[in-house]
């Protein structure tokens, strides 16, 4: 008789990825036994729980006191929100799918879509068409404008690619800039972190790359975005909490930002009526950016094959605790 693995998706958000993970557990043979969490109230967790996948909600050692957890699997890379030292500490695996493939692909497509949106004055567009208007507004070019791509791992590097035959100038901020990385990412020139104000200087368009951890957090703040020439834009497909709410705010305000394309919050889901999104150089995405039909294929193959492992008592791949 196969052995039920009992699977836990904690929060509504991300639906499509239930039903990824079904087929992909069929595919092997599987039989999962799936289940939401929506309040996140101890009380009203379900009594058998072997797999949790956390999407946005914080995994800490209450949670996992709750339970006996096996496998901690986050749907994606980040795993900010899982005490990993509460986990090795109760010897529960954490494992997460790194952003690579369709995953990068997807999240590099919308960064693209959010950057041009905000270029040809997407808002606007829509506007004049409800008002029968013909040839307005006026839009800018893609082409000719300098991106910034601040940390230079996956996601960079598949936005690069697809950046470079769009005629953009590409600069590249990352902790140690080496000859091979450079032309892996065909950049123009590339910036150590501690020399970033060189780089943002000439930035037109500025694109957060790298993972939040504390080190990160916050870090595109009041003095990034005023070392940015006037009129430039921010786009952040990474986390929220790499930028400063309150700097963006100011920024965006003042027009020293010409507009900021952003699919990632400090809080998810954003509250409907916050300022942020009333403002009309901000267009706002609910972090759809990895959220593809082929990035969810991947995903749920990565998290049914470490569940496969799990029931033959192997450790994930792909570990992180």
């Amino acid at each position: 008789m196969k052995e039920t693995i009992h699977i836990l998706f904690c929060g509504e958000a991300f639906p499509a990825s239930r039903a990824a993970l079904r087929r992909a557990l069929e595919a092997v043979s599987m039989d999962g036994d799936i289940h939401e969490w929506p309040d996140g109230r101890i009380s009203t967790l379900p009594d058998a729980v072997d797999v949790v996948i956390p999407l946005m909600r914080r995994i800490d050692g209450v949670v996992m006191d709750a339970r006996p957890f096996r496998l901690i699997h986050q749907w994606g890379a980040g795993l900010e929100g899982v005490d990993l030292e509460a986990a090795r500490t109760r010897r529960v695996w954490v494992a997460n799918v790194p952003t690579a493939g369709a995953n990068a692909d997807s999240v590099a497509e919308h960064a693209i879509f959010l950057m041009l949106s905000l270029l040809r004055r997407l808002h606007e567009t829509q506007a004049s068409m409800r008002l029968g208007g013909l040839g307005v507004p006026i839009g800018r070019t893609l082409a000719g404008r300098t991106v910034c791509l601040y940390g230079l791992g996956t996601i960079a590097l598949a936005l690069a690619r697809r950046l470079r035959p769009l005629g953009v100038r590409l600069l590249g901020i990352t902790r140690n800039p080496q000859a091979e990385k450079i032309a892996a990412f065909g950049l123009d020139s590339c910036y150590a972190t501690r020399d970033c104000e060189a780089a943002l200087a000439q930035t037109d368009v500025l694109v957060p790359c790298t993972p939040l951890t504390p080190e990160t957090s916050l870090m595109i703040d009041a003095g990034v975005l005023s070392a940015l020439p006037r009129g430039a834009y921010l786009i952040n497909v990474s986390r929220g909490g790499l930028v400063s709410y309150e700097a963006l705010m100011a920024a965006l305000s003042t027009g020293h930002l010409a507009g900021a394309g952003l699919d990632v919050y400090w809080r998810e889901p954003i509250e409907p009526d916050d300022p942020l999104l009333s403002l009309p150089n901000v267009v706002a995405t609910p972090h759809v950016a990895g959220v593809t039909e082929q990035s969810y294929s991947q995903i749920a193959e990565a998290v049914a094959g470490n569940i496969a492992r799990l029931r033959r008592g192997e450790p994930p791949v792909n570990r992180a605790a």
